[in-house]
């Protein structure tokens, strides 16, 4: 089992969070994206290996979203922090 660390209720079981999608994602500008753009967006995903960064909604806690940085190739969970700030060490 893995244990998450939010960053507004401590340490916590996977079990209590859902997988929100790529944190590194960026959403096109509705304004000039193309179908193309949309398409890319929508459909295509990276598939890295290392550290990464996630989000993720703590659904059985405080129901806020954060970002957590976890290792692809171990699992290992390196950091956790609030959907908009930066985390320190590279990823995503």
């Amino acid at each position: 089992m893995l244990l998450i660390p939010c960053p507004w209720c401590g340490e916590r079981a996977q079990t209590e969070f859902t997988y929100a999608g790529d944190a590194a994602s960026k959403r096109p500008d509705p304004e000039t994206a193309t179908d193309a753009d949309w398409a890319d967006y929508i459909y295509l995903r990276n598939n890295p290996k290392g550290p990464h960064d996630e989000l993720w909604q703590h659904t059985a806690g405080c129901r806020r979203y954060l970002k957590v940085r976890r290792d692809t190739t171990t699992h290992a969970i390196i950091g956790s922090a609030p959907p908009h700030d930066d985390m320190e060490g590279g990823g995503g």
